[in-house]
């Protein structure tokens, strides 16, 4: 297979792979949605699909952080990004613990466990955010 050289070729390129992504996730979503009307919500859960559009979603989220971060025009500090980010992120699992801990039918142990996965789940897209924007920094540093 021969490499395209030409940028308007790349572009069409990308913007077919696009396309594609696009039909091909409304198909998985229409799927999904007729699942849920058949079988409910626990069917929906059950069915591969769901997980394939998760990962998906998630991998291509991922792939755009990479993207914002490079197009970001000032130089933002990434340690100064990185502590707003953790604070906002403890402060509001701090705050679904303990409306999880009042809320009737759970406990405190309910609310510390929901807010523990939340916070490790907010962090991993904050500390790969803080990791893109120190290379970028150091990258035009050098």
């Amino acid at each position: 297979m021969k490499i395209i050289e030409d940028e308007r070729l790349k572009i069409q390129n990308l913007k077919n792979i696009r396309i594609a992504f696009l039909i091909q996730t409304t198909g998985i979503i229409g799927l999904l949605l007729y699942d849920l009307i058949e079988h409910g919500y626990d069917g929906m859960m059950g069915n591969p699909l769901w997980f394939v559009l998760i990962i998906t979603t998630v991998v291509y989220l991922y792939l755009s952080m990479g993207i914002s971060v490079d197009h970001e025009s000032e130089k933002k500090s990434p340690k100064k990004g990185l502590s707003i980010s953790l604070i906002v992120l403890t402060t509001i699992s701090i705050i679904i613990t303990i409306l999880i801990a009042f809320t009737d039918g759970f406990n405190f142990l309910d609310g510390v466990i929901f807010g523990s996965i939340l916070f490790v789940c907010g962090l991993a897209p904050i500390i790969y955010i803080y990791r893109l924007r120190k290379r970028r920094l150091d990258n035009l540093e050098d």
